[in-house]
């Protein structure tokens, strides 16, 4: 039998090649790397309208307006609302805008210590409900639309299930309703959570602690894949521009108020109230049978943070006649930032909400006066101060980006 022979001249050659290879794209790398790159977020040309503490209401205004009710976006209190207008070519509020929509979008800023009493009731029925009613005065209408992302998405269930009076339709994305699930590895932490030690071990829920457990969740992906992707694609000037705007957006991640956070944990998590109509806000009972009006529900088949499992119980259990579930092919962020998903999700929102308008348009809304919110006893007891001192509304004269 005949001895094979190693052609060492092409294995020569082929390392010759590959070195060369390399020598070129570290070139063009260090080209694109050291050169000028376009890593803003957040550049749709905004007007800061409304602020109360620390939160601020963005508006966003269309050439043309084509729908007769505005929407009003609330993020979750965990990263920023800066996901929804990352980069001009995948932006959802640009999508909206080009639709003909008015958009007024909540940015909850960063809490300090002295937020550190802050519960659920007092951004929903304090924060939302002060929000919700400068949104009705301004547009003299008694109901306006809602739509929510993820805790915020939470937020605006429980809103629309307190005063169903003042949403016309309501839009919840990636939104956890239903707790009692083990599909994602989330839901197993936060039930295994000493979530009343928060409060007096950091004085918020730091965000460094919540993205190094983000990141832990699925470590293979989300620490090794993802520089593995960026070292391997370096050299494209458009793909490095991406990723530092999503690492920006990671990375820029406010503290949550300890007292929102246990609430969340205990009540959510751990009990699983909100799905069975038995969460109480300042002693009022969130019925969801409450919300009547039409509800569109969309959440992602891959989402490891809120999996479908948490979602699609929701429409099940409204008093809505009108309820849709959309369930996409993407994870917890792709439905927002996929060129894919942007062609169905905001084209879907925005002409569901334009058949949904109705006559009832013109109702002027009942409340003109921000109110104070009336603090509970424990609420009291340890806070200095309610979300509800201080407020400026800015006419005419809105910070600009």
């Amino acid at each position: 039998m005949s001895q094979t022979k190693i052609p060492v001249d092409l294995i020569l050659n082929r390392l010759a090649e590959s070195t060369e290879e390399v020598k070129e794209k570290v070139q063009r790398a260090s080209e694109v790397l050291l050169g000028s790159l376009e890593t803003d977020i957040s550049q749709t040309p905004h007007e800061i309208v409304y602020q109360e503490d620390r939160v601020k209401v963005k508006y966003y205004r269309p050439e043309k307006i084509k729908h007769k009710i505005p929407l009003l976006v609330v993020y979750a209190l965990i990263n920023r609302e800066t996901m929804l207008d990352l980069q001009p070519g995948r932006s959802v509020i640009r999508n909206f805008l080009e639709s003909g929509l008015e958009v007024y979008m909540i940015d909850w800023g960063y809490p300090k210590r002295k937020d550190q009493f802050v519960t659920i009731d007092d951004h929903v029925n304090g924060y939302m409900d002060n929000i919700i009613d400068f949104v009705r005065k301004k547009h003299n209408l008694s109901k306006i639309n809602l739509m929510g992302i993820c805790m915020g998405g939470s937020f605006c269930v429980m809103y629309s299930a307190l005063h169903p009076e003042k949403i016309k339709n309501l839009v919840t994305t990636v939104t956890p309703t239903n707790f009692d699930t083990d599909k994602g590895l989330l839901h197993i932490w936060m039930k295994n959570t000493l979530a009343e030690e928060m409060g007096p071990t950091y004085g918020n829920m730091p965000a460094d602690i919540m993205n190094l457990g983000f990141l832990l969740l699925n470590p293979a992906r989300l620490i090794i894949d993802k520089y593995i992707g960026f070292f391997e694609n370096m050299d494209n000037k458009k793909f490095v521009e991406n990723f530092v705007r999503m690492e920006k957006w990671i990375f820029d991640s406010p503290d949550v108020p300890a007292a929102t956070f246990k609430q969340f944990i205990e009540d959510c998590y751990k009990k699983n109230l909100l799905i069975q109509s038995k969460l109480e806000l300042n002693g009022k009972r969130v019925d969801l049978k409450k919300i009547t009006m039409p509800l569109l529900n969309f959440y992602g088949k891959y989402d490891h943070l809120v999996p479908p499992e948490a979602c699609n119980l929701l429409t099940q259990k409204v008093g809505s006649q009108d309820t849709e579930d959309i369930c996409l092919d993407t994870g917890h962020i792709g439905i927002y930032v996929s060129s894919k998903c942007q062609k169905e999700f905001t084209p879907k929102i925005s002409k569901w909400l334009k058949q949904r308008e109705g006559d009832e348009i013109t109702e002027p809304a009942t409340k003109t006066q921000p109110k104070k919110k009336k603090s509970t006893k424990s609420h009291r007891k340890n806070s200095r101060q309610t979300p509800k001192k201080r407020l400026s509304i800015n006419k005419g004269q809105g910070e600009k980006r």
